[in-house]
């Protein structure tokens, strides 16, 4: 239901903004983008579902292997889940796992997504942490901006210290935290067989850095690879709307934006409306114009609908669905609990 509420919120935002810069002003500019400006950014970010895809094969355990078109194919399954679904990103990774249970086991699937994620975590975290700094020593912002940030700078880089200091020295700090609060009687409903699951968690993550230390340079930079490209993808649409013309800042700030805005707004379909609200906030900082960060923000989501629709064609052709995805989720989870 909140899901939903947000969604409709959304497409009244979208609504809005399309009303107040005008339909024919934007429609002007995405024809000014043209084809083969869309066509482009297309193979932008299939080459950013390659660099997650090539990172996640890096995180599968040995003796088993996927290879790379066997990973980009699941991804793209995943990453059109994810954004269709409210809160997808909580099934997308059962479901990169279902994709290749023919390759690979099942538990060792979901084992190796997790690892990736938590790379890409910790490397989307570093590029957070990037943006808002140049944004808050860059430009002049409301003092209620800039506590925001801070705070966002301060939590950030304390929780990134602070897991990277518990794999190097493998501290079981989270499940024995767990174990703490259910021996003396609290939330054991939850922790029942959530600590067994962070327990899990923390053995497969500590597990994986002792097996392959060598892997994580290369995996660390195909994630931040994952968000080079999006600077450049931004940097290139803003060449063909902007007026004023493309620089790395503005390409870089509002990646940056948009990737925060997409892990707060998660429960909304398509980010539709919060993405164009922030994008608009960005490029009225830079001083580009609302209008390009609208423009931008929905030129992105067609390429965000073409390749949704192609991992929903994947799906279809491979049979499967999402109740099978779910039952085979639940299933691993309580076989491990």
């Amino acid at each position: 239901m909140l899901g939903l509420f947000l969604t409709l919120g959304g497409v009244s935002l979208f609504a809005y903004f399309i009303y107040i810069e005008g339909f024919s002003d934007i429609a002007a500019d995405i024809s000014r983008f043209g084809w083969i400006g869309f066509i482009v950014i297309l193979a932008f970010y299939f080459l950013r579902i390659v660099s997650r895809a090539w990172a996640w094969k890096l995180s599968v355990y040995e003796p088993y292997c996927l290879t790379l078109r066997e990973t980009i194919s699941a991804v793209m399954i995943g990453e059109a889940l994810s954004a269709l679904i409210p809160l997808g990103i909580l099934i997308s990774g059962s479901a990169k796992a279902v994709a290749v249970r023919k390759h690979i086991p099942l538990v060792v699937g979901l084992s190796s997504v997790a690892t990736e994620n938590l790379f890409y975590s910790l490397v989307t975290s570093v590029f957070l942490v990037l943006g808002a700094f140049t944004f808050l020593r860059t430009f002049h912002l409301d003092e209620a901006w800039v506590f925001t940030l801070d705070i966002l700078i301060g939590v950030i880089i304390a929780v990134v210290i602070l897991i990277l200091i518990m794999v190097i020295r493998q501290w079981h700090f989270a499940s024995a935290t767990c174990e703490w609060l259910y021996d003396r009687g609290l939330g054991r409903r939850f922790l029942e067989h959530g600590r067994l699951h962070v327990r899990l968690f923390e053995n497969l993550i500590y597990g994986f850095y002792r097996k392959y230390p060598r892997r994580f340079l290369p995996i660390c930079g195909l994630e931040a690879a994952f968000h080079v490209l999006g600077v450049i993808e931004a940097f290139f649409i803003l060449s063909f709307i902007s007026e004023i013309g493309a620089t790395w800042l503005s390409s870089f700030l509002l990646e940056s934006v948009s990737r925060l805005i997409l892990i707060v707004f998660k429960l909304i379909p398509f980010l539709v409306g919060v993405d164009e609200a922030g994008a608009q906030f960005v490029t009225e900082v830079l001083g580009l114009g609302a209008g390009v960060g609208i423009t931008l923000a929905i030129i992105r989501k067609g390429r965000v609908l073409f390749w949704t629709a192609v991992g929903l064609f994947i799906i279809a052709r491979r049979g499967l669905s999402l109740k099978e995805i779910t039952e085979l989720r639940e299933r691993i989870h309580h076989t491990a609990s």
